[in-house]
């Protein structure tokens, strides 16, 4: 089912199920998108997949059956899309009554490996049974660390919420058994058409020289990014250093990245965020050109097919430009770094011709299947294009492979430097990903080894948009107690060198800052940063009222890291708090923010007693107890 751009003309609420998801990735949208078409497999009369930022919330109560599929991203938090319909359900006006007649069910997508796991479905969920809404079948929690990903519990809740609602209601779904057993053999129409041109009949004017607009054109046209389009880039950056921090025989390898713009100045904080759109590797996006039978130097359009949301003549997102099929392969569908969910095979198994390939992808596709396609898929990291050439039989219409295709997104990461320090300039510290899978093969991530890749001041841009990052930039009359182990520390070296710069022309608080890594050898990073600015009057200075602190964790034979150094350092750290200091912590989502955390209520309850109970949680809702992690 398609999400709809916006809410359709009010129909009869009983026979209309209304889906709706908050995304920040994707997930959410995909597994949304699959409630929209086990329903109307089940033949519900009228189903609606909304994003929730499309959908008014005071029409809510005027529904009787809605879904809400949510992620939970960062610490907990919702992702942008949720955030307005959310300010909306807290108002105080709204009664307990206010949703009495709707019935719902939550379903959320989170990682157990974050301390608020799923806490944004949770949190909905409570808020929906507080306002009078009834509850069509429990939570339910969607997990990353699971052997089937997500869908591990998105298959028997799903199930029990047919179910559910066919007990309730037989009129909503006449043919439940449809989705129970589905019928593998009747493929059903994709969403979108594509309308082809040969390069003869392309109008001058497609043809974009400007590389922003170019980028922009192209990923508006895109149906599967139509909800994740921030325009074109804001700048189109130079790479001027790359540099490895890490010893070559260190296992990471980190590099410091210094991106420029020769022209003009840069607008951005400290504690922002880079995104960035890589590029994929020419030869893979010719080999997926090639493997579909396409002609690369044809001009296409893309058109919404059928529904009520788009007549069959309107283009997604109203474009009217023509664009050549290799550059949106290249700048709109990862074919050759993510992985393709089960819906992929599902639609694969319909077009496949030889009788073993459509057996192995039906099978795939069921739930039987389920934790096989998860070995094969997902942990392996096989990629579309590699899933193409395991099923040399098949051939789907390029209308299913833009539709179904992962799209290329655009990858975060913390700034490291500060607009006060260089301000025509932005660094990034980028631990370049790779992998082993259970077979043994090596995987790359995409966008940190194109950029390892890149040799300083060659003519390659990179686009890049600037976003608010989850640490807010610090008043300078505030002191800081700051924990980022690793490529933690990326933020940090933001805040350090904004700090030094501020305190030149005005004074400025004390800084303490944990940092930790494996070994001083092999991948202390920022060494020499860090350790000027700790001596005579650096802003990490005990001259200063400062400290810089390093656990090795393996230095030594036993294990040592920041949450212990904190512990060592209590007194230093219970006076700064006791003094008005934030608290900033960032790096691996893992264990590491559950430990600091811990580290530092041990301290505050040893330091300040029964009193200091309850301080990092008062810290936290005043804004001075940030944490940004990554998995």
């Amino acid at each position: 089912m398609a999400p709809s751009p916006s809410l359709p003309p009010p129909l009869p609420p009983t026979g209309r199920v209304v889906v709706l998801y908050a995304s920040q990735t994707g997930n959410a949208m995909d597994a949304a998108e699959r409630v929209g078409r086990e329903a109307e497999r089940g033949g519900c009369p009228a189903v609606d997949v909304l994003s929730m930022d499309s959908f008014d919330p005071s029409c809510l109560p005027g529904e009787r059956s809605v879904v809400f599929v949510v992620s939970t991203t960062g610490q907990g938090d919702p992702p942008d899309s949720m955030k307005g319909f959310w300010r909306y359900l807290l108002k105080k006006e709204l009664g307990a009554r206010w949703l009495e007649g709707l019935r719902y069910a939550v379903f959320g997508l989170g990682d157990s490996g974050y301390q608020k796991y799923n806490f944004a479905a949770k949190k909905i969920d409570r808020r929906l049974l507080q306002l009078g809404a009834e509850p069509i079948i429990e939570i339910g929690l969607g997990d990353d660390q699971h052997p089937s990903g997500y869908e591990g519990a998105l298959d028997p809740w799903l199930l029990s919420l047919w179910r559910s609602l066919n007990q309730a209601n037989l009129s909503l779904l006449p043919r439940i058994s449809d989705i129970i057993n589905p019928n593998l053999n009747n493929l059903g129409d994709s969403k979108i058409e594509v309308v082809y041109y040969s390069c003869d009949d392309a109008p001058q004017d497609s043809i974009v020289s400007d590389s922003k607009k170019l980028i922009e054109r192209t990923r508006s046209a895109s149906p599967a990014l139509k909800f994740h389009n921030d325009g074109e880039p804001q700048y189109m950056l130079k790479m001027v250093t790359n540099q490895r921090l890490t010893k070559e025989n260190s296992e990471k390898d980190v590099r410091h990245f210094e991106l420029e713009d020769p022209s003009s100045e840069i607008s951005y904080q400290a504690g922002d965020a880079l995104e960035i759109l890589p590029s994929q590797n020419p030869s893979a996006v010719n080999a997926f050109i090639e493997r579909c039978n396409l002609d690369p130097d044809c001009y296409i359009t893309i058109r919404a097919k059928g529904g009520d949301e788009f007549s069959k003549c309107s283009l997604v997102n109203g474009m009217m430009d023509r664009i050549k099929l290799k550059t949106f392969v290249a700048l709109t569908m990862d074919v050759a770094s993510a992985s393709p969910r089960r819906y992929f095979f599902e639609i694969m198994s319909y077009f496949a011709t030889a009788e073993h390939e459509k057996e192995r992808l039906q099978y795939f596709a069921s739930p039987e299947g389920r934790d096989d396609l998860y070995q094969y898929n997902q942990k392996e990291s096989r990629t579309v294009l590699e899933v193409l050439e395991d099923f040399p039989s098949v051939h789907m219409p390029f209308e299913w492979l833009v539709q179904l295709t992962p799209p290329l997104k655009k990858r975060a990461f913390s700034i490291t430097s500060s607009p006060l320090a260089h301000s025509n300039q932005i660094h990034l510290t980028v631990s370049v990903v790779s992998w082993l899978t259970p077979f043994k093969r090596t995987r790359h991530g995409l966008c940190s080894t194109w950029l390892a890749g890149l040799s300083p001041n060659e003519e390659n841009l990179i686009p890049c948009w600037i976003h608010k990052g989850s640490l807010p930039p610090p008043h300078p009359s505030v002191p800081l107690v700051l924990i980022g182990p690793g490529t933690g520390c990326a933020p940090f070296r933001a805040f350090v060198e904004e700090r030094a710069a501020q305190s030149v022309r005005e004074p400025t608080a004390p800084v303490l800052f944990f940092f930790g890594c494996r070994n001083e050898d092999t991948d202390f990073l920022y060494k020499d940063f860090w350790l000027n600015h700790a001596q005579d009057k650096g802003v990490l200075s005990p001259k200063e009222g400062g400290g810089f602190f390093v656990a090795f964790s393996r230095d030594q034979p036993q294990k040592v890291y920041v949450q212990h150094k904190i512990k060592e350092q209590g007194a230093r750290v219970w006076s700064l708090l006791c003094s008005g200091a934030s608290i900033y912590v960032a790096g691996s989502s893992t264990k590491m923010p559950a430990d600091v955390t811990a580290a530092l209520e041990e301290v505050v309850c040893q330091k300040g007693g029964a009193a200091a109970s309850g301080w990092l949680r008062k810290l936290e809702r005043a804004g001075k107890f940030n944490i940004e992690t990554w998995s």
